[in-house]
C-alpha cells in the first residue's frame, strides 16, 4: 500500500513539522478547552497532590501551594499556544528563530526527556496500578497500554483530539460526583495528622505543579496548529489557561484530600477506594476512566515526541518524512518508554517528583526566550521559509537564544533540589526550598534581554515578508524547502 493510500483508506495524518496551509485549518477552538482540560484529568494529576503531604504538608496547604504552581505554569503554557493558529507550525520548529536550525537541538532534547520521560512514568502508574486493583500483571499492562497508544498516536492529530473529546465527556461527570461526595463526607476518608506546613514542602509541591503545565509549553501549539489564522489570539490563549488550570487545580485537590483523608500512595486505588464507598462498583469505573484520561496523554506524548525527534532530524539533514517513517518513529519511541518503564519500577510520588522537577528546570530557560522572543522582540513576525534552512536569516546556531539559556540552566543549578534525590549546597542553606526554577526564568529572560539589544527587525524585514505566514495563507500555497 502506497502512502497515499495508507492516508485514504485508514485517515492517516499527512502533515508533520511542515507548515499547515488555511486550507487544511479544520480545527475548532470550542475543541481546545476540552482538550486541555482533559490532559490534566486523571490520576497522574492526583498523584502531584500527593507530593505535599508525603512531605508533611497538610490538605490545604497543599491545595494551595497546587494552585499557584498551576497558575504559573498555565501562563507560560497558554501563551504559547496563540503560536499555533499564528504560525502553523509545531512548536519547536519556531524556535529555531531563537536558537538556530541547528542550535534548537538544545532545547529539543529537555523536550524529549519531558514526553519520553512523562510516558514512562505514566505507564508505571497505570501498570502498578491494575496489578494493585485487580491484579492484572505489570508487564502485560504496561505492553497493551504502549500499543493503543502509539496506534492512536501514528493516527495523528485529528484521532488524538477525537480520544480526548470521548474521554472527557466520560470522566467529567463521574468526578463530579466523585468531589461532590468528598465535599459531602459520603466518600469515606477520616482526617489525619499531616505536619501542617513547612517551607521546603510548600516550596516542593509549588514547583510540581507549575512544571506539569509548563512542560506543555513545548508542545501546546502542535494541538492548536490547526486551528484558523484568523482565530482571536487572546481566545485561544483563554481556552488553554481555563481548560488545562481547572482540571489541574481540582485534582491536586483531590489528591491531598485522597493523601491526607485515606493515606493514599497510588492515585489509581485510592480512586476505587473512594468511589466504592460511595456506590459499590462506581469505584471501578472510575479508576477505568481515570485508566483511559492518562492513555489518551500518552497518545498525545507519543504524537509530540515523534514531531520533536523528526524536528532533531531535520536539524541534521533536511527532509520531510512520509507516513511510513512517522509511524516507525512512534513504534521505536513507544518501545523505549516501555522498556524503560519495565526496567525501573520505583515508588510512584518519588518518580512524579522527581521527573517534573527536572523537566521544569530543563524547559524554564527555554520557555523564557520563546516568549520574550514572540511577543516582545520579533512580535509574531518570522518567515517560515528561513525557519527550514539553516542559511537563512536565523542561521544554523542562534547564539542569542544558547547563551541566554545557557546562562538561566546554569544559575538554576545551585539551587536544584527534589525531594528524596538530590539538594543541592544553596537549596540546602535555604532549607531544601526549591527556587531555582524562578532564578532560571528570570536569568534566561534578563540575559535574553541583554544580549538582543542590538536587534533590529529592519534587518529582517525583507525575508519576513517574503517567507511570511501571510503570505503563505494569502497565496493558498505551501512553505516549501
Amino acid at each position: 500500500m502506497t502512502d497515499a493510500a495508507l492516508n485514504g483508506a485508514l485517515g492517516i495524518e499527512g502533515r508533520s513539522i511542515d507548515f499547515v496551509p488555511e486550507s487544511e485549518r479544520h480545527g475548532r477552538l470550542a475543541h481546545q478547552g476540552q482538550f486541555w482540560f482533559l490532559s490534566n484529568f486523571h490520576f497522574f494529576v492526583i498523584a502531584i497532590g500527593f507530593v505535599g503531604p508525603s512531605l508533611g504538608l497538610s490538605l490545604g496547604w497543599t491545595a494551595l501551594a497546587g494552585f499557584l504552581g498551576i497558575l504559573i505554569g498555565t501562563t507560560f503554557q497558554a501563551f504559547h499556544a496563540s503560536q499555533g493558529p499564528e504560525l502553523g507550525l509545531p512548536q519547536m520548529i519556531q524556535s529555531r528563530a531563537q536558537f538556530g536550525y541547528r542550535g534548537v537541538i538544545v532545547p529539543l532534547i529537555a523536550n524529549m526527556v519531558s514526553l519520553v520521560g512523562y510516558n514512562v512514568v505514566a505507564t508505571i502508574l497505570i501498570s502498578e496500578g491494575v496489578h494493585g486493583m485487580w491484579g492484572i500483571d505489570r508487564r502485560l499492562a504496561a505492553v497493551v497500554v504502549s500499543v493503543v497508544t502509539a496506534a492512536v498516536a501514528i493516527w495523528g492529530h485529528d484521532q488524538v483530539h477525537r480520544m480526548f473529546r470521548l474521554m472527557f465527556w466520560i470522566s467529567l461527570p463521574l468526578f463530579l460526583v466523585l468531589s461532590l461526595a468528598m465535599a459531602t463526607g459520603h466518600a469515606g476518608g477520616a482526617a489525619r495528622p499531616s505536619g501542617g506546613f513547612n517551607w521546603p514542602a510548600f516550596a516542593t509541591q509549588l514547583a510540581s505543579a507549575a512544571s506539569f503545565n509548563l512542560t506543555g509549553a513545548p508542545y501546546v501549539s502542535d494541538y492548536t496548529r490547526y486551528l484558523p489564522g484568523r482565530t482571536r489570539r487572546g481566545a485561544v490563549i483563554a481556552s488553554v489557561f481555563f481548560g488545562s488550570g481547572t482540571s489541574a487545580v481540582w485534582l491536586i485537590a483531590l489528591g491531598a484530600w485522597l493523601a491526607t483523608r485515606m493515606g493514599a500512595s497510588d492515585g489509581l486505588v485510592a480512586l476505587r477506594l473512594a468511589g466504592d464507598g460511595l456506590l459499590p462498583g462506581f469505584g471501578s469505573v472510575l479508576a477505568a476512566a481515570s485508566i483511559g484520561g492518562l492513555m489518551a496523554t500518552i497518545a498525545m506524548s507519543g504524537y509530540s515526541a515523534m514531531l520533536t525527534a523528526m524536528t532533531s532530524l531535520d536539524c541534521v539533514r533536511p527532509t520531510l518524512p512520509s507516513r511510513r517513517f512517522k509511524a516507525a518513529m512512534v513504534a521505536g519511541l513507544a518501545i523505549l518508554w516501555t522498556t524503560i518503564a519495565l526496567l525501573a519500577g520505583g515508588e510512584a510520588v518519588t518518580w512524579v517528583n522527581a521527573l517534573l522537577v527536572v523537566i521544569l528546570y530543563g524547559l524554564a530557560p527555554w520557555s523564557a526566550v520563546n516568549l520574550i522572543d514572540y511577543f516582545l522582540l520579533r512580535r509574531g513576525r518570522y518567515s517560515l521559509r528561513d525557519l527550514f534552512t539553516p542559511r537563512g536569516v536565523y542561521g544554523a546556531w542562534g547564539a542569542r537564544g544558547l547563551i541566554a539559556y545557557g546562562a538561566g540552566f546554569a544559575a538554576s543549578l545551585p539551587f536544584f533540589t527534589a525531594a528524596n534525590v538530590y539538594t543541592a549546597p544553596l537549596a540546602a542553606r535555604l532549607g531544601g526550598v526549591d527556587i531555582g526554577w524562578l532564578v532560571s526564568l528570570a536569568v534566561a529572560s534578563v540575559t535574553y534581554g541583554l544580549v538582543s539589544l542590538r536587534f533590529d527587525a529592519a534587518v529582517e524585514a525583507a525575508a519576513v515578508a517574503q517567507g511570511s505566514f501571510l503570505a503563505g495563507v494569502k497565496g493558498g500555497g505551501e512553505i516549501r524547502r
